[in-house]
């Protein structure tokens, strides 16, 4: 029952999951088990939106491979309309077919921003045309992150709170999302990083649930920076965020960032 009660911020509020996958099958197609089945989780969870991607995983995907699994997204898209939102993933190495694939997941498809992995740091060069493209388009950037203290470090171009906020500073009108601060490694090294610039917002999703994760991000951030999302990992999520010491409209407005309401909208009509 105490969990029933607790669970009525969910089920009275819009909630928006701002970092969740869908998956491919053998032939590349749309898992379509795995995806009901998800959609059916954030229902019973009372999930409004779930805004996935696909993304690859170090490497170098090629043009057709990131091509491919934004396929897979749109589908997923087309499968659950209103509930499913898409994030196109792309490989910044490739410009020109990374600056249309953007152009062509957003103005054709309706996906509502773009999911980078570790293939670079947030602040390389390389990216620049990526983060005008998305400034032009005005879409957001979540791009895979952490502060790993492995030797050796098993994902060398992962990028922590510093990359962040570099490109923040170099690009102060781009909207990034460092992802999942819960997702491992020295999630209070990347809030004391990005904390004064505020162009840059995390989502809560990740498996770590350290005590005061929430707390601390919203001391760094402000709840008006913080997204809530899963990641694959729901009840850790949802249980954290429930557990946390911050005041109810702070947890409403994770729930439901206002701030990111305009891409939501303008997927919906796509």
């Amino acid at each position: 029952m105490f969990l029933k009660e607790q669970m009525k911020l969910f089920e009275q509020n819009k909630v928006v999951n701002w970092h969740e996958h869908v998956r491919g099958d053998r032939s590349g197609q749309l898992d379509v088990e795995q995806c009901d089945l998800l959609v059916e989780s954030a229902q019973k969870a009372h999930m409004d939106v779930l805004v996935v991607s696909r993304p690859i995983s170090g490497g170098s995907p090629t043009p057709d491979e990131f091509r491919t699994n934004n396929n897979v997204v749109a589908a997923a898209m087309k499968r659950h309309p209103g509930i499913i939102q898409g994030m196109a993933f792309v490989n910044p190495g490739f410009k020109k077919e990374a600056l249309a694939e953007i152009d062509r997941c957003v103005n054709e498809l309706g996906m509502v921003g773009i999911k980078l992995y570790n293939q670079y740091f947030i602040s390389d060069p390389v990216l620049r045309p990526i983060i005008e493209k998305c400034i032009e388009l005005d879409i957001p950037i979540l791009e895979h992150a952490g502060k790993l203290n492995l030797v050796p470090n098993p994902q060398p171009t992962i990028s922590d709170g510093t990359h962040f906020a570099k490109a923040a500073k170099e690009y102060p009108e781009g909207i990034f999302i460092e992802a999942h601060i819960g997702g491992g490694g020295d999630w209070q090294w990347s809030l004391k990083a990005i904390a004064d610039h505020p162009n840059v917002y995390t989502d809560i999703s990740g498996s770590v649930y350290d005590e005061g994760i929430i707390e601390q991000t919203v001391h760094y951030l402000g709840a008006n920076r913080t997204l809530f999302g899963t990641d694959g990992s729901f009840s850790q999520s949802i249980g954290k965020l429930l557990g946390a010491n911050i005041s109810q409209q702070d947890k409403i407005t994770i729930l439901n960032n206002p701030a990111f309401a305009r891409y939501l909208e303008r997927g919906r009509k796509g």
